[in-house]
């Protein structure tokens, strides 16, 4: 089986969505980070920001956005750093994982699946 490189977009066309910019100014948007559209798209707007903004009226992950915008993860988190300095998204970094403390015993969860299979 051969590997063939990702392709990440014609880098001339990247670099002018971006505006030249190349890193992210903040951590504001990890791969698992939910973004919600604030308002709709107006006349005058970036087609991405377009993009994004339609794709986020329900909370979208961030690796979703950039896989149905076919672009880099790193242009994706500067396209949404734009729109969150805008007010036009918000950022909602999903909750932790509690502690194994927190879990209920394995003992109890076996006798529900002892349980439910009985049913």
């Amino acid at each position: 089986m051969t590997r063939r490189p990702v392709d990440t977009g014609d880098p001339d066309r990247l670099y002018t969505v971006t505006g030249g910019r190349s890193r992210v100014d903040d951590t504001s948007f990890d791969l698992v980070t939910l973004v919600v559209s604030e308002c709709r798209p107006v006349a005058g707007m970036q087609s991405e920001h377009v993009r994004i903004l339609e794709l986020c009226q329900n909370p979208t992950a961030v690796v979703e956005i950039a896989a149905e915008l076919k672009l880099p993860i790193t242009v994706v988190r500067i396209l949404l750093g734009d729109l969150l300095a805008g007010g036009k998204v918000t950022a909602r970094h999903p909750r932790s994982a509690p502690g194994v403390a927190a879990l209920p015993d394995s003992a109890l969860l076996k006798e529900v699946l002892h349980g439910l299979r009985n049913l």
